[in-house]
């Protein structure tokens, strides 16, 4: 018999952790929101500025509701800043900004590990269907459900699933990482921060690169979980 309730322990232990993640990054980011930069570039202005620097004049910045709801299309080539990182002059707006604008820097040179995320984006979004799925008709027709497919593969099936989302979570971290990396190499280079806020960007794109750390374990961990069920069930 297939088993979610420690998948599901799993589960809510990294959500816990993700959310614990989140709160302090949401803390630290008004924080540092009340401490105007030196220059007062707002974070439209430090994005229009890092994409210039690096010749690319094809990508919109636009503004989206939300809370650090920032993000980058490689669909349409736009920054989409949230509210507080559009009109934010503050270090950690220019950090978020610049994050955002290394993943269109990212797309511009044709970063491998971008492609490979975007390649993988459908197939992490059908895995979560079929995840859904599958949770569904067991909890409502689990016996039905075991008539008609052996448990062997339907662990089969929930393996595949979560190693295309595990898969999906590991290449986004180098992703994410490099996009902060080229954000404080240009922040730093261009002079548009102090050293007291150079340091105020780190610690806020830290913060933010954790959450995808915790992500990826928690997608890898349930995998490994699962992997093992399906490895022990081949004795029966």
């Amino acid at each position: 018999m297939i088993t979610f309730g420690p998948a599901m322990l799993i589960g809510f232990l990294f959500m816990g952790i993700g959310l614990l993640v989140s709160w302090r990054l949401k803390t630290r980011f008004k924080e540092f929101s009340n401490i105007p930069s030196m220059q007062r570039l707002s974070g439209r202005e430090i994005a229009d500025r890092m994409l210039r620097d690096h010749g690319i004049y094809d990508v919109r910045i636009t503004c989206v509701p939300g809370e650090l709801t920032d993000h980058y299309n490689p669909m349409n080539k736009t920054v989409n800043l949230s509210e507080g990182v559009y009109y934010g002059t503050n270090a950690a707006a220019a950090a978020v900004a610049a994050h955002e604008c290394g993943h269109a820097v990212q797309h511009a040179k044709a970063y491998a590990p971008l492609q490979w995320r975007s390649k993988l984006v459908p197939i992490q979004q059908v895995s979560g269907h079929v995840l859904n799925f599958v949770m569904l008709a067991s909890i409502f027709g689990g016996s039905l459900l075991a008539e008609i497919f052996p448990m062997r593969t339907m662990l089969l099936v929930i393996v595949i699933a979560y190693g295309c989302i595990a898969l999906f979570s590991l290449v986004t971290l180098p992703v994410e990482f490099d996009a902060s990396k080229r954000a404080l190499a240009w922040i730093e280079r261009s002079g548009t921060a102090t050293s007291e806020e150079f340091q105020r960007s780190k610690t806020a794109l830290n913060l933010a690169a954790s959450t995808y750390v915790v992500a990826a374990l928690g997608s890898l961990t349930i995998f490994v979980y699962y992997l093992l069920q399906l490895l022990g069930s081949s004795d029966e």
